[in-house]
């Protein structure tokens, strides 16, 4: 997710750690040849941290396409929160795009400073036909654009600015616990930078029904790299 104005929050940027210096630039991804041909992503700074590649990302997308090569994620309603450039719900679409498999109905989100890019993301991979770019302040009611009980929510490297928290904790219970769908799911995965990040993970076990993600062949590698990956779905009562 991308935040632009810190004075919403009365904080410091002291807590905001520098987003790398970057030029502007596209990228080609394959995710280790998951995907039969690369996707393609503009990274741009100049409206915010999302609109580079991280860490979480790579991680939670080569997980996901490793489903979708096993046929479980076909003809699913995702959304994927604080998409930035959208690198993770685009190379789901690739994939189904080149494939047989039934449809998927994917649409990424993030604040209006990144929505330009996530359509130029769109648009650079011919997927106008997959994927929707939809603006979701978290916090706000869920827009009207996307599913109203998606199955699937996608979150890569939401967890960086702690005045944000109760904001994604509160958009994760209008898609997970109001969700009409008794088996959505949000695969949650980021790379932790300080000690308050564990802290959303505690406040969300109070919450949803929280695992850590065990079946990842890779994860021994992106454990040592401190990232996290869960499945959070709704509290059963």
């Amino acid at each position: 997710m991308h935040m632009s104005n810190t004075s919403l929050f009365a904080i410091s940027e002291d807590l905001i750690p520098p987003a790398p210096i970057k030029a502007a630039g596209t990228s080609e991804v394959d995710f280790d040849g998951l995907l039969p041909s690369p996707l393609r992503l503009h990274e741009d700074l100049k409206n915010g941290c999302g609109g580079q590649l991280w860490p979480a990302g790579m991680v939670l997308g080569k997980y996901l396409l490793r489903k979708m090569g096993m046929g479980e994620l076909e003809g699913r309603r995702i959304v994927e929160l604080g998409a930035g450039g959208g690198l993770v719900g685009l190379a789901l679409a690739l994939k189904q795009v080149s494939s047989s498999a039934t449809a998927l109905d994917i649409h990424i989100t993030d604040q209006l400073p990144m929505f330009d890019l996530m359509n130029q993301n769109i648009a650079l991979n011919d997927l106008s036909s997959t994927v929707t770019a939809s603006i979701y302040d978290w916090g706000t009611p869920p827009p009207s654009s996307i599913p109203r009980n998606p199955d699937i929510i996608l979150a890569a490297d939401c967890v960086y600015f702690e005045p944000a928290f109760p904001l994604l904790q509160s958009t994760l219970k209008d898609l997970i616990t109001n969700n009409e769908n008794e088996n959505a799911v949000c695969y949650f995965c980021f790379k932790r930078r300080r000690r308050a990040d564990l802290g959303f993970v505690k406040t969300a076990r109070k919450m949803f029904d929280v695992e850590e993600v065990m079946d990842d062949p890779d994860r021994k590698v992106w454990e040592r790299e401190k990232v996290f990956l869960y499945r959070i779905t709704k509290k059963k009562t």
